[in-house]
């Protein structure tokens, strides 16, 4: 065994393994790129570290599409081939991931939290956790978890970083500050704790901070993946539209956020349709950007990896006139929905299905269906995970609909 970076035992005898793990954890925890290429080249040096190839599967499953599924399994078939002969720490982790890959999210966060707690350093697990108690909707566990290993690494930026996000999202917003701050003098290079503190300035209607404060470090996500650089960049422009600044928002939409996207990667394109949502809430005329966002998505008719990433896309696939594109996804959602058990299925067919339609019903104007399928939800879909910004998204569209002239001269003329 080696220790890598973390003071944690690896179970091979190749040290350039344990070297590439080490960069690979660095470039997981900034959300660096070339991470893949990273964790690919720790296999290479050793195809029998364990551990390397359930960091390989974590990365693929984080994609949430099929193609990363698919990638993910060989992964985690070597991964558990050799669980056997690895530290318990290693155990757990691979533990994660497998019950991940099954979709046992509740059980892939019970070992997660559990190998923090004996092991706080591994900060990977910790990162794994959060991750799932933020599809999940509780903010309270993404804050604990973090707060457990920042007692053992105090002054570590990347764990700071990732303990400002959760005491922002808990309301704890002071506090969150100062934590993000503090990450980022102790590491400059720290993209996740400008993005805590740009959640904190948005909370507060600090806007015109908030572009200060994240253009101050723009230079630094150069090396971001795609999914932070323009979830960073989206958070300057939701700054910029609360400033009515709305051609320099559609001016970060077509640079920034959707011109620097992965056009068919799930996240890129759930920032991107959030943002076009947010712009014609506001009242400006987008054009053809919802044609063009809405090509790659017919990939996710079928998929429905998150039902948070299910609502915009649904959304995105009316507001560019498939409809029965989006018919067709609803359908696959309810299905989808049937083909699960416990909370997953209620989660499904309970919340996600009826927002759909809802969501759905506003992209063609049809306000009273709009209304009349979100109102039960409305209060619930937290559940489905996504920031405090993220779901502010949907009320705004409920109010949208509601405050519509239309509705009132339809209810005159029926009285």
């Amino acid at each position: 065994m080696i220790q890598d970076a973390q003071g944690l035992a690896v179970t091979t005898d190749v040290p350039q393994a344990v070297e590439a793990i080490n960069e690979f954890i660095d470039q997981a925890l900034t959300y660096d790129r070339r991470a893949e290429a990273t964790i690919l080249r720790a296999i290479e040096a050793d195809g029998d570290c364990a551990i390397a190839h359930a960091y390989a599967a974590a990365y693929y499953l984080s994609q949430e599409n099929w193609a990363g599924r698919v990638r993910a399994k060989s992964s985690i078939r070597r991964a558990v081939a050799g669980a056997e002969r690895v530290s318990r720490r290693e155990q757990l982790y691979i533990r994660g991931i497998n019950a991940w890959g099954q979709g046992q999210i509740e059980q892939a966060i019970d070992y997660h939290v559990a190998l923090v707690q004996d092991f706080p350093q591994d900060l990977l697990a910790v990162q794994q956790a959060q991750y799932h108690y933020f599809y999940q909707g509780d903010s309270q566990g993404l804050l604990e978890v973090a707060l457990v290993a920042l007692m053992a690494q105090p002054n570590h930026p990347l764990l700071c970083s990732m303990a400002a996000f959760g005491l922002e999202q808990c309301h704890q917003f002071s506090q969150a500050e100062a934590l993000g701050q503090r990450a980022t003098e102790l590491r400059r290079h720290n993209p996740w704790a400008h993005h805590a503190v740009a959640h904190v300035l948005e909370a507060q209607g600090r806007h015109q901070e908030a572009v200060d404060w994240m253009t101050a470090y723009a230079d630094t996500w150069g090396d971001c993946n795609s999914m932070l650089y323009t979830h960073n960049w989206w958070h300057v422009a939701l700054a910029h539209l609360a400033l009515g600044e709305t051609t320099t928002v559609l001016r970060l939409y077509d640079s920034h956020v959707w011109g620097r996207a992965q056009k068919h990667t799930p996240k890129d394109q759930v920032g991107a349709i959030a943002l076009l949502m947010r712009l014609e809430l506001a009242g400006v005329e987008v054009g053809s950007r919802w044609r063009s966002l809405a090509r790659p998505l017919q990939l996710r008719l079928a998929e429905h990896a998150l039902p948070f990433q299910d609502l915009h896309y649904v959304y995105a696939l009316a507001r560019a006139g498939n409809i029965d594109a989006a018919y067709t996804m609803i359908e696959t959602m309810v299905s989808h929905g049937h083909s699960l058990v416990g909370p997953a299925q209620n989660r499904w067919l309970k919340l996600a299905v009826p927002a759909a339609r809802g969501l759905m019903a506003h992209a063609q104007a049809d306000w009273e269906s709009a209304i009349a399928h979100l109102t039960p939800v409305l209060p619930h879909l937290y559940r489905l995970g996504g920031s405090h910004t993220q779901q502010a998204l949907f009320r705004q569209l409920y109010r949208h609909a509601i405050e519509q002239p239309e509705r009132f001269t339809v209810q005159q003329a029926l009285a």
